[in-house]
């Protein structure tokens, strides 16, 4: 694709949109240090000067594009993680740096951080953008970075109310069986893994909040959409 074409136009008219037909919420750009990019900016010309702007990078050209069902702070989490794992441990500020962002952005995703967590993110990265000794270092923020800027509200109600708005954060979600739809046909009680889902054939089953992994094997299996996530 030539410079200057739009993000829409490479996701929505050339990609055909996202792969599950749910509403495009995002794009990250240039690899697993690219700055992630929100919908309402779709209009922006892809080119190295345009998306450095945004937070972005044009990287390897790569994109990752995200629906209405992505969490926008695990999201930060998991590129966090990769650029941890890659970082060659000699400069602390990187080797250091990254190891402290996904601490702290675990903490956000299981309920347990401060709203103070998320000043100390955007000064840990505005540090490791200076003072990384090289690229990796340099870029590993921009999910970061990026996701805060855009998608501030999401990380703040991870924090205020224990919540995850696209509920994909396990500590944040529960699973509840509605015993007016539930037919007893027990298809969730064999799929549990662990042995969380108590009941008789024909009678609403139940979940044990106690017990339950979330691993969402229950609502996979349910054919009557009696399962939802809270």
């Amino acid at each position: 694709m030539p410079l200057g074409i739009t993000l829409r136009e490479i996701i929505e008219e050339l990609g055909g949109g996202t792969r599950s037909g749910a509403k495009f919420k995002a794009v990250q750009t240039g690899g697993p240090s690219g700055g992630v990019v929100p919908y309402y900016l779709a209009n922006t010309p892809v080119d190295y000067e345009t998306l450095a702007k945004l937070g972005s990078i044009m990287g390897s050209g790569g994109m990752i594009v995200m629906d209405e069902n992505t969490c926008m702070v695990e999201t930060a989490k998991y590129f966090v993680n990769f650029t941890k794992n890659e970082s060659c441990g000699k400069c602390s500020i990187c080797r250091e740096g990254t190891k402290q962002m996904h601490r702290i952005l675990k903490k956000i995703t299981e309920g347990k951080a401060k709203l103070a967590d998320l000043e100390l993110l955007e000064e840990l990265g505005s540090v490791m953008k200076d003072a990384a000794l090289c690229g990796l270092g340099m870029t590993a923020p921009n999910p970061v970075l990026t996701t805060l800027k855009y998608f501030r509200k999401e990380y703040e109600v991870h924090i205020k109310e224990h919540k995850c708005v696209a509920k994909q954060c396990r500590a944040l979600i529960q699973y509840r069986i509605i015993e007016e739809k539930c037919i007893g046909c027990s298809s969730c009680l064999h799929a549990c893994p662990a042995q969380a889902i108590t009941g008789i054939p024909g009678k609403p089953h139940k979940i044990n909040e106690k017990f339950c992994v979330k691993c969402g094997a229950c609502k996979k299996v349910c054919k009557v959409n009696a399962i939802v996530v809270e």
